[in-house]
């Protein structure tokens, strides 16, 4: 499965000079795109292996490594039951 159809994460490893700040900008665009097609844990395993050993210091491979240490990548919302009384 190609997990970055527009190339949005791969392409960013070839802009020299990028930051962190625009990193974290091209890897909200990456998940807002995904629609939920996939599951986002696997996703971003198999693209920081594709690119952590290429461009270990770079900031997407920093943000990419973020993505896959939180705890929650899917945040989750706790439904609450009320009483329509």
């Amino acid at each position: 499965m190609d997990y970055d159809p527009k190339k949005l994460i791969s392409e960013s490893f070839k802009i020299n000079g990028i930051t962190d700040v625009e990193c974290r900008s091209i890897f909200f665009g990456w998940v807002l795109d995904s629609n939920n097609c996939f599951d986002m844990n696997e996703a971003l395993k198999i693209l920081y292996q594709k690119y952590s050993l290429d461009y270990p210091k770079h900031p997407m491979t920093k943000v990419l490594l973020e993505g896959l240490t939180k705890k929650n990548n899917k945040r989750k919302r706790k439904r609450t039951l009320r009483n329509n009384k």
